[in-house]
């Protein structure tokens, strides 16, 4: 039998970046005197480029700048603000030494979706942080990075050799609809978590199960793994 794969969004469902995606959005529109919208947590998901194009009015020619110094800031203050959810960092040591094999499967651009990996010490329990390609580049420009959610995850499955995952070995985790989108791409059952940027009725579409924590959560991924559920 083949091990259990469990694939993982990052922002909002394994780091909890704490107003770093939307503050440092709302800052970088202001610096180049764009309004700022007031709902900015449709911003954490999507790459930033998709979101600017999206949900404001900014110019097309204007984006790469505002992109360039939301990420400049990002690198220099946003990870400081970044935290890893209470209780994660117990599941996936859990997970690990079960035999689970594990991935990040993440819109947020590749190199950068590392960086915090890295920074986190989240890597020795990944073998694979699968990305977008550049929020700016053109959809193709990086024929092993995509930008929708269905490739990114596909791609994680590929880097780990699961060609034909089995719905009941393999399940993704994440916080909005994107994730259960790209796992149903898959074929797979995509489990959400209230913890992360779901708007109001955001998880009630596509999640099979919504954990309220993280013991919840070890009790849902208890039939994809094998794992003993979490007493309460």
């Amino acid at each position: 039998m083949s091990a259990p794969v469990v694939l993982w969004d990052l922002d909002g469902t394994l780091l909890d970046p704490a107003g770093a995606i939307t503050g440092g959005i709302a800052r970088a529109l202001a610096e180049h005197g764009h309004p700022v919208p007031a709902d900015l947590d449709r911003f954490v998901g999507p790459p930033v480029g998709v979101s600017l194009r999206t949900f404001t009015d900014v110019p097309e020619e204007q984006i790469p700048h505002v992109v360039a110094s939301y990420r400049a800031r990002y690198r220099t203050e946003g990870l400081a603000q970044t935290r890893i959810y209470p209780g994660v960092e117990e599941l996936l040591e859990t997970l690990h030494g079960a035999g689970v094999r594990m991935a990040v499967a993440t819109q947020k651009p590749e190199p950068v979706a590392v960086l915090a990996v890295e920074k986190f010490g989240l890597g020795r329990w990944f073998e694979t942080v699968s990305g977008a390609a550049d929020d700016l580049a053109a959809p193709h420009a990086h024929p092993h990075l995509a930008h929708d959610k269905p490739a990114i995850i596909g791609e994680a499955l590929r880097r780990l050799g699961v060609t034909a995952p089995d719905p009941a070995r393999a399940v993704m985790i994440g916080d909005r609809t994107y994730d259960a989108e790209g796992a149903a791409a898959h074929g797979l059952d995509c489990l959400g978590v209230t913890w992360g940027f779901a708007a109001p009725g955001e998880l009630e579409q596509g999640f099979v199960a919504v954990a309220r924590d993280v013991a919840e959560l070890t009790g849902l991924l208890a039939p994809y793994t094998s794992l003993a559920p979490t007493g309460r």
